[in-house]
């Protein structure tokens, strides 16, 4: 019979458990104890949920305090350096400090899990590091689920994977160089597992999804030759993608399984059943571990079923990936509509797939009812009249190539606007969000329950609307934003004003650490009954003689950042999207709003994994923030901001995308990412973020000048501006005043430098 097991279940916990107790331990309310009896209690919980679903076994090692990224470094013992930390003796404490820095040091770089919007901590290596080991968290918990008489499928990154994803901490180094003292603490990590009775320990190598240089991909001979013999059965795992080009030689190497996604990329089963021999394990990923769309288990049965007469044992089921991308459980969603309830399935709902689908195997007279349940609720998706549009479909079709073009180039668009806006040298702004007191939360809970009137929770929001505008103007900043106060969430607050879109009380997914983000559902076509922000903008552009930004979501950060209908192309969802955000952009424009900000913190996470694939997705994804953007005159200031992204590779679609100023993230690496567009010399304006905004970590005024003085060697100061990486939604207003502050005063010092230097010069 097919064995069933999943490559991780959300750590975070259907009522997000581990946020909260993460913040409670942050803010020094509770101690580690606290927080390791939350965790200890969430892991029971989710294992009991895999046991009952029938599974053949658990998940173990899929929990991670912060990212499994950052606890396999410690694991690993692999510490940077610049910390001081023991790694055999790392508290929690110390491991979060890592995450999030300290008054000494930055956190841990973070970037984009491959094409997903999870967030992880990317390892700083060098000709240095050891991996002699350090916490023992991992066996710690395999120990707690074999107490608990549970089956474990221990999960881990792979080593090629943990290397491909690192950071050289100096210029020139090679990773791989280190693959064998790494390859020597995986084997003991396999001796561990083997003494406690493992059978089996998957190691996720997603990597080989990628376009890998030779050199890496002959590393995976070496490293799984040496890892395969210890005595613990190894199932090599990829996912988000294909590797039907590396079947024959993954089939080659002695691991004793692979697990392939079929959901990305269902042309790879045939590779994969020619190349594996029939003795080794093919573990096929047939429910989508990444969206929330009931699969047709009717369809997948008989594919299996054919599969599984050719395979026998040797047949695997799993999700797709790991379950980390997709809400708990439906159980608590209330409020849903019942129908479109019954076309979903959350993780735990997919657990019951999973058992559904390996029952249909084992008896398939006793699956017949969850088969047609499942049949039903596709019909009536494929049915339903809310899902079509008549007059959004008329208004896709209609669209021009004139429509994606501004009406002159930058070089003119400058010269209007520097006219128009008349702003400063090295311009100070933000980008966009302010804290979410608690103030903030509370009124906008109780407007929810019903017990706050839609017109009183208008005045308290316009009221802190007051305050943000305020404190701006003492601040200095040149550009000023509203604050974003009303908004919940940059994707969600836009998709709940907009048909087409449904939403979920409790659908929580892990964007990184603690912060969770409830994805909208986009499940029909998408229509703006009214204008968004324009009140909102104009009430805080009144409020001062200063600029005010209008901050709206792009297209393609929508798209990204919600749950997709997966019954058209994502293209075509994309330009139903970039169609309403135009019509604000114009509204906005028409009101008198003269900067206008169009965040797309997610256009390099739709990027496909393979560089032969890009083409086709740069074109449309570009096309549609262009079709967005370039309704307005000259005059009018068109911004977009991109964070935790590395851009390089992608400069010339970035260009295209013709915003006037581009806001990305480059403090945690020291402007390393500006390198790129000064060789490429972008020719639009910049904002490289001075300072980390996901740490609580205030920077000195020097530390901010030395950053801007570096991008100025790379970027024309005429064409800077000057901002913190990201949106400041999750800071406390102590630590944003005085990192603003210290903002300011170093743009001045530079300005006031650069005066210096140009009135020499004109002596």
């Amino acid at each position: 019979m097919a064995r069933t097991h999943i490559s991780g279940f959300p750590r975070i916990g259907a009522h997000r458990e581990l946020k909260f107790a993460q913040e409670s331990f942050w803010r020094g309310e509770s101690d580690d104890t606290y927080l390791r009896s939350v965790g200890k209690a969430l892991r029971a919980r989710h294992w009991e949920l895999q046991r009952a679903a029938g599974l053949d076994f658990v998940a173990v090692g899929d929990f991670a305090w912060y990212d499994p990224m950052l606890n396999l470094t410690a694991l690993l013992g692999a510490l940077p350096q610049r910390f001081g930390f023991e790694p055999a003796t790392l508290s929690l404490a110390q491991y979060h400090e890592l995450a999030r820095g300290n008054a000494a040091q930055s956190a841990l770089e973070m970037t984009k899990w491959f094409d997903t919007n999870y967030h992880y901590l990317v390892p700083e290596l060098d000709a240095e590091t050891t991996f002699d080991g350090g916490v023992d968290w991992f066996f710690d918990e395999i120990d707690e689920a074999l107490a608990l008489g549970l089956t474990v499928k221990p999960v881990l990154i792979g080593p090629i994977t943990y290397l491909w994803l690192s950071k050289s901490r100096a210029a020139g180094f090679d990773r791989l160089s280190l693959l064998p003292k790494l390859v020597v603490r995986y084997l003991r990590i396999l001796d561990k597992l083997k003494a406690r009775g493992v059978e089996w320990v998957q190691l996720d190598e997603p990597a080989l999804c990628l376009d890998l240089d030779a050199e890496w991909l002959e590393a995976f001979s070496g490293v799984y030759n040496v890892l395969c013999d210890e005595g613990v059965n190894v199932l090599l795992a990829t996912y988000f993608g294909t590797v039907a080009d590396h079947a024959s030689r993954v089939a080659g190497l002695p691991v004793h399984g692979v697990h392939i996604d079929l959901v990305r990329a269902p042309q790879q089963l045939h590779a994969w059943h020619s190349a594996l021999p029939a003795d080794k394990v093919l573990s096929v990923g047939v429910i989508d571990g990444r969206n929330v769309w009931r699969a047709d288990l009717g369809e997948i049965a008989g594919s299996l079923e054919r599969l599984h007469t050719q395979r026998g044992e040797s047949l695997w089921i799993a999700p797709s990936c790991s379950l980390v991308h997709v809400p708990v459980t439906l159980a608590a969603e209330r409020r849903l509509d019942a129908e479109l309830k019954s076309w979903l399935a959350f993780a735990t709902e997919k657990l019951t797939e999973l058992s559904t689908l390996a029952q249909a195997l084992r008896d398939p007279a006793a699956a017949e009812p969850a088969l047609a349940a499942a049949d039903a609720a596709l019909g009536s998706r494929r049915a339903s009249g809310a899902v079509f549009n008549v007059l959004v479909q008329r208004r896709v079709a209609a669209v021009t190539d004139a429509m994606a073009s501004r009406r002159s180039p930058f070089a003119e668009r400058s010269r209007v606007q520097r006219h128009s806006l008349k702003l400063p040298l090295l311009p100070t702004t933000t980008i966009g969000s302010f804290p979410q007191t608690p103030a903030i939360r509370q009124a906008r809970a109780a407007y929810r329950r019903g017990d706050l009137r839609a017109l009183d929770y208008l005045e308290r929001m316009r009221a802190e609307t007051a305050t943000v505008v305020r404190k701006q103007e003492a601040l200095g900043l040149d550009v000023l934003v509203h604050g974003e106060v009303e908004r919940n969430d940059m994707v969600e607050f836009f998709a709940d004003k907009l048909w087409g879109y449904a939403f979920t009380e409790n659908g929580w997914v892990q964007n990184y650490g603690s912060q969770c983000v409830k994805p909208p559902i986009i499940y029909g076509d998408i229509y703006r009954p009214e204008p968004m922000i324009v009140d909102a903008a104009c009430h805080a552009q009144s409020l001062t003689e200063r600029l005010v930004k209008g901050v709206l979501t792009g297209p393609v950060t929508m798209l990204e950042w919600s749950f997709v209908r997966d019954d058209q192309p994502r293209s075509t969802t994309a330009l139903q999207l970039a169609l309403v955000i135009r019509d604000e952009v114009l509204d906005l424009e028409k009101a008198g709003i003269r900067i206008i900000q169009i965040d797309e913190s997610a256009f390099r996470e739709g990027l496909p994994l393979r560089q032969a694939d890009w083409p086709a997705y740069l074109d449309w994804a570009t096309r549609a923030f262009r079709i967005s953007a370039s309704g307005v005159c000259d005059a009018t200031q068109i911004h977009t901001h991109m964070c935790y992204s590395e851009f390089n590779d992608i400069l010339p679609s970035i260009a295209a995308l013709d915003a006037d100023v581009i806001t990305i993230e480059t403090s945690r690496s020291s402007m390393e990412l500006l390198d790129g567009f000064g060789e490429f010399a972008y020719p639009n304006g910049i904002g490289p973020g001075v300072y980390d905004t996901h740490s609580s970590r205030v920077p000195s005024v020097d530390a901010m000048r030395r950053l801007l003085e570096r991008a100025c060697e790379v970027i024309p100061a005429e064409r800077l501006w000057v901002n913190p990486d990201c949106g400041l939604k999750t800071r406390a207003w102590p630590e944003t005043e005085a990192a603003l502050t210290n903002m300011v005063l170093a743009a001045g010092a530079l300005r006031q430098k650069l005066a210096t230097q140009a009135d020499a010069e004109r002596q």
